[in-house]
């Protein structure tokens, strides 16, 4: 009896420390099943950007960043089925997984149509314009699921800064069609999506969030960049009707992506 109750202990303890080393590995895992999820979204508006500038002109160095922002998805994409951090179903992955290759599929017609053609189908242009407005639904229900998982444990203002983050690529891409395409209000998606203006204001309490924590020297600086960058641009997104220099627009905003991205990290670091 002394003998089974002295192997239960052990058999009891074994397991006992085989929970304390599985869970901060399932963790770590759902913390970078949550971010390439973050990723994902991010990215696939990057791609949405590219393309309508690439509509404009044909310029290789946008098809460049369109082929970039798609490989970064696919990426995210491949990190997020293949995870083994059991956050969400593996239903609402394949899901997402597919809609993702409707967009993706989308994207490279539209190329195609451009490259041929020289310029864009607006139907077409259309359906990958209300495709990316899916997707990015379907990834940010699943993005705020996992959020709820017991696994997964993030920091306010790393959430409030990948906010920031897929609301600055959301601006990019919304300013670009209105900049690049003349028949914009043709696929600028569903028309209950929030204004270019008022997403200029939900991002702008966003950095306010960010800023509002402990800062040392290196957060402070890439939080400073964030400010000044959004200082002169902001008034481009509030007031869109007027006429700016979009090249410039697109490029502090891409440097805000950047910085953003960095703030994420220092304040993962330091959690």
């Amino acid at each position: 009896m002394k003998d089974l109750q002295i192997k239960a202990k052990a058999l009891f303890t074994a397991f006992a420390l085989l929970l304390t080393l599985t869970f901060p590995v399932k963790a770590d895992e759902a913390a970078d099943f949550l971010s390439s999820l973050h990723e994902f979204r991010v990215s696939n508006f990057v791609a949405l950007d590219a393309f309508y500038r690439f509509s404009s002109d044909g310029d290789t160095e946008a098809l460049n960043e369109i082929v970039s922002a798609i490989n970064t998805a696919n990426s995210s994409m491949s990190t997020v089925a293949a995870s083994t951090a059991q956050v969400l179903e593996a239903t609402d992955i394949e899901t997402l997984n597919q809609a993702f290759d409707k967009f993706k599929n989308l994207v490279r017609l539209n190329i195609n149509e451009v490259r041929q053609s020289g310029y864009p189908d607006l139907q077409l242009v259309s359906e990958m314009a209300d495709q990316a407005l899916s997707l990015n639904g379907k990834a940010s229900e699943l993005y705020a699921l996992a959020l709820e998982s017991s696994l997964v444990s993030t920091d306010e203002r790393v959430e409030a800064a990948r906010r920031a983050s897929v609301t600055m690529a959301q601006m990019m891409a919304k300013y670009s069609v209105r900049s690049n395409m003349a028949a914009s209000q043709t696929f600028q998606g569903s028309s209950d999506e929030t204004p270019l203006d008022e997403k200029a204001r939900e991002f702008e309490a966003l950095l306010s969030q960010l800023s509002s924590g402990p800062k040392d020297a290196s957060l402070n600086a890439a939080l400073e960049g964030i400010k000044s960058k959004w200082l002169f641009i902001k008034g481009s997104y509030i007031n869109y009707n007027e006429n700016n220099v979009s090249f410039v627009i697109d490029r502090y905003s891409k440097g805000i992506l950047e910085d953003l991205a960095a703030t994420i990290d220092l304040l993962q670091q330091s959690a």
